[in-house]
């Protein structure tokens, strides 16, 4: 059987585009937040260390 390459779909093609592009922004987003997210609880650790010196 000879291989017959389909032409894609010009919708699904678009769709497949901008789910993508959705997906690089979300991980973008989520790089970004992750070192306050990291800082905020490194600062929780340092407090709670504190808390169990001190009392």
């Amino acid at each position: 059987m000879a291989w017959i390459e389909q032409r894609p779909d010009a919708e699904r093609s678009r769709r497949r585009l901008q789910l993508l592009a959705e997906l690089a922004g979300a991980k973008a987003l989520r790089e970004r937040e992750r070192p306050l997210r990291h800082r905020a609880d490194r600062l929780r650790e340092l407090i709670d260390s504190r808390r169990r010196l001190a009392g």
